[in-house]
This record gives C-alpha cells, structure tokens and sequence, in this order.
C-alpha cells in the first residue's frame, strides 16, 4: 500500500551507502519496485567500487527486476546540473552517514537507516547469501513502512518528524531482533 501522496507527484530518493555495491542498490530496486511509480529511486556511494555484489543481484532478481542497467556509481553524479532533485536521501552505511555529503539540489529530507553490511560477511558461499538475503529483507520492511507515510497532507517539519519517529521504531525492531 502507497501512502497517500500528491496525485501525480514522484517522490525522488537517493539512497546512498559508500560502495554502492550492495545495501543502496538493493534499496534502490525494492523502492522502485515497491513505490508503484510514486518513488523514483537512485542509489550512489561515497566512494563506489564500481561493481555490483554478485548476491546483491541474486537478491535482485529474485524480485524480477531488471539487472542490466544497475551499476555502482558516486553520489556526485547527484550534484551535477540537470540531474533531478530529490525529496529524499537516504543513507544505509553507518560509514557513509558519518561523511560529509555533496550539497543536493532543493531541500531533501534525510534519514539514516543503519543495516549490517552483508559484503563485509566472511564465510562460505551460503553464509554469504544468508547475510544478503536478511538484509534485503529488512530493507524490503523499512520501505514499506515509508511507502505508508502519509506524503500529501504532511508540512516539512511533520515529515522530519516521521522519518525521524520511523528511524526510532525501525532501530527498535532490529534490537528486539538480535535478542
């Protein structure tokens, strides 16, 4: 289910990590799979390896979507005139919200959305796909969750507020999931 939103109104989202090459992408394919059109999703990184991770894509599709034209790229791509401004940035690397970030076009939200790095997993082949798969699945929950905000009828403070109030509870249910 779609929150509601401005009829005709595409919401843009940077997702941004410092790869590029696991957690921001998988976000990037599930909020344009998810947000039915509503959320145009990117993804960069602060210092992109310019390569996808091989279970990232696994993950990918599985979902059904197309593969061919995901890649790892920076988020100064994002900086640069004529590239679309975003409404939100989202980062998904403990690393990359530390950093200090390009100046965006307009006036985005941001939030941090921390997860385990999954590419940082060592192990076998199958430990591997299981920390990619846990991953992608509770990025899948937290965009859900935001694809449910009411966009529409909130002001720019009551939206800070609910991404922050999102942030809260998303970091509570991990904690009671390590438990």
């Amino acid at each position: 289910m779609i929150g509601k939103t401005v009829v005709g109104k595409t919401y843009n989202v940077l997702i941004l990590g410092t790869a590029n090459s696991a957690r921001s992408i998988m976000a990037e394919v599930l909020f344009n799979t998810m947000g039915h059109g509503v959320f145009k999703a990117y993804s960069a990184g602060s210092a992109p390896i310019g390569v996808v991770s091989r279970f990232a894509i696994e993950e990918i599709r599985n979902t059904g979507f197309p593969t061919e034209n995901l890649r790892s790229k920076s988020w100064h791509e994002f900086t640069q005139f004529g590239v679309p401004a975003m409404d939100f940035i989202i980062t998904v690397c403990d690393n990359a919200a530390k950093e200090r970030p390009p100046i965006w076009h307009g006036s985005p939200l941001t939030a941090h959305w921390a997860f385990d790095d999954p590419a940082a997993v060592k192990g076998s082949f199958e430990e591997k796909r299981a920390a990619f798969k846990k991953t992608f699945l509770q990025i899948r929950n937290r965009i859900d969750l935001f694809t449910q905000l009411p966009l529409a009828h909130l002001d720019q403070m009551s939206l800070n507020r609910g991404m922050g109030k999102l942030e809260k509870e998303l970091a509570n249910q991990s904690e009671s999931n390590l438990d």
